[in-house]
């Protein structure tokens, strides 16, 4: 298994190249973020490329794939955001399905599953893969429409292409579901990506009631290959707090 290190999570409130700065002298050689268009895209770049580092992921810019009315600006900002994802030589992108609409739960869910269809002429042709993540609704989203990684999983079977697969984050799923190290294990094949995180207090993962080591021993005896995205909100120095994870990673 292989680690990207969430930049603004980790680092929040701090410039992105000080940011940076802190991923390599941790020790970790890849990093991700989640908004682009608000950013110095070409100054990440080029401090990124200046300290040998990796970007691994960042967020697209959609609305609501469980709108339809808002499918046109979708498809939009995911184009934007390929565009990006290639000039930082990404090959994977994040998104949300949106929030609760209020309509039937089924016409919600085929919207969403109708939006990623229409997606994957634009992912086919640029090689990325679009990892959908499911969110708790209960503590940090109130109102998102997708927090079920069961409900996830269908939703990509139902698009039926490896180009959409599911982002495993394990702290939304503790909260929402648990059961985790049996749920990766059952669709180990149709997650792209994880995030990692403690449990409550979305703390480092030694903190709270998750056991990391025995979450990721089982990963990679299922047979994980992917990236972990370590995105919490550190207690104390986030350069030595990494340094200290290292001995579990």
């Amino acid at each position: 298994m292989q680690f990207s290190i969430c930049i603004d999570a980790l680092f929040r409130g701090r410039p992105q190249e000080e940011a940076l700065e802190a991923v390599k002298v941790a020790g970790f050689g890849s990093f991700e973020f989640w908004n682009w268009w608000d950013r110095d895209l070409d100054g990440l770049h080029a401090k990124a490329q200046s300290l040998g580092l990796s970007c691994h992921t960042f967020c697209t810019r959609m609305s609501s794939l469980t709108d339809p009315a808002q499918r046109d600006s979708c498809l939009a900002g995911l184009k934007e955001s390929i565009a990006v994802a290639k000039k930082l030589g990404v090959k994977m992108l994040i998104s949300p399905l949106g929030q609760d609409t209020g309509a039937r739960r089924d016409f919600q869910h085929e919207s969403a599953v109708a939006g990623l269809k229409a997606a994957l002429p634009l992912l086919e042709e640029s090689g990325i893969t679009l990892a959908v993540e499911p969110l708790n609704g209960r503590v940090d989203h109130p109102g998102v429409f997708l927090e079920s990684s069961g409900e996830g999983f269908e939703i990509v079977r139902q698009v039926g292409s490896s180009r959409v697969k599911l982002l495993f984050d394990i702290y939304h799923q503790q909260i929402t579901e648990g059961d985790i190290i049996r749920r990766t294990g059952a669709y180990v094949d149709s997650i792209v990506h994880i995030h990692a995180a403690g449990t409550p207090g979305r703390h480092e993962l030694d903190q709270g009631e998750l056991n990391y080591p025995a979450i990721f021993k089982a990963l990679d005896g299922q047979g994980y290959r992917g990236f972990i995205g370590l995105e919490y909100f550190p207690t104390a120095d986030a350069v030595e707090g990494l340094k200290n994870l290292r001995g579990i990673l």
